[in-house]
């Protein structure tokens, strides 16, 4: 379908896709003021970090993470996922509180809520409402959308509230769409964005079996408009599924990307030895 075609409008859907939105996601990445460590007492900093292991251990509980980063953009990656942007604030003072904080320089942060796109059901969906002679947006139309998203969020409630995947490795990265003079996403009909998400997605099934991917929406509320946090053992993986994603059209055509954070897992019991400038085991 070309880009500058649009349907008329007594057979355009909507162009609004339905989605679900579940766990409010925190990525917080820090770099540790190593300088400022090496100069405090042997005895200090054992007493710095029987303070923190117990926070660290209960937030982990919680659904945090650490990663250890490569490269000069953090030395630490924090990612909590919550029920709710209150738990996500308390999180952040938990650590705050903590004497360790005075060695965390916070570089960046993304906020965001883990997102399920709904591109075929949306279509399928306003398809058969209108079939029905449902006007868009009427309150009979509202209802019935509603009702759609309640079924589909208990459905899908393992996927939206997920635990942080106990991998070795985590990519995340943040991107958008564009919306520039020649080349927008949002001025494409629904349909030819759902074809083009369709065929994005059937590169991501193909690598299932080795990377977990949990997109997260932050329109709204970060500078970009969603995360993408890929988890694997095999870090090639990353390069693998993202430089073949570069090659469908919507990836091509209308994606941005902005910084890559690469991290590698460690529990919050082996703190200490991270500290001590070694690199725990997973």
């Amino acid at each position: 379908m070309s880009e500058t075609h649009q349907p008329s409008p007594a057979h355009a859907l909507p162009a609004l896709p339905l989605t679900l939105d579940g766990a409010s996601v925190l990525h917080q990445m820090v770099v540790f003021n190593w300088p400022a460590w090496r100069e405090v007492s042997g005895d200090e900093q054992q007493w710095i970090l029987d303070e923190a292991m117990p926070v660290l251990t209960t937030m982990e509980g919680q659904n945090s993470a650490l990663f250890s980063m490569l490269g000069h953009k953090g030395d630490l990656m924090f990612v909590h996922f919550r029920d709710s942007f209150d738990a996500l604030n308390r999180a952040e003072l938990a650590l705050t509180r903590l004497r360790l904080n005075d060695f965390l320089d916070v570089q960046t942060s993304f906020l965001s809520v883990v997102e399920l796109g709904l591109y075929e059901s949306t279509v399928k969906l306003y398809r058969e409402l209108i079939a029905k002679g449902l006007a868009p947006n009427s309150t009979e139309w509202d209802a019935a959308i509603k009702e759609n998203q309640s079924r589909q969020k208990e459905a899908m409630r393992p996927r939206l509230f997920p635990t942080i995947p106990d991998a070795r490795y985590l990519c995340f990265y943040p991107m958008d769409r564009k919306r520039g003079e020649v080349k927008n996403w949002y001025t494409l009909p629904i349909e030819e964005r759902q074809r083009q998400m369709h065929e994005h997605g059937m590169i991501g099934r193909r690598y299932a079996d080795d990377v977990r991917q949990i997109i997260t929406g932050a329109i709204g509320f970060d500078d970009w408009e969603w995360g993408v946090d890929l988890f694997a053992e095999d870090p090639l993986v990353f390069k693998r599924l993202i430089y073949e994603m570069r090659w469908d059209e919507v990836s091509a055509v209308y994606a941005l990307f902005g910084d890559f954070f690469v991290g590698m897992r460690f529990h919050a019991k082996d703190f200490a030895q991270w500290a001590a400038g070694e690199l725990p085991n997973k």
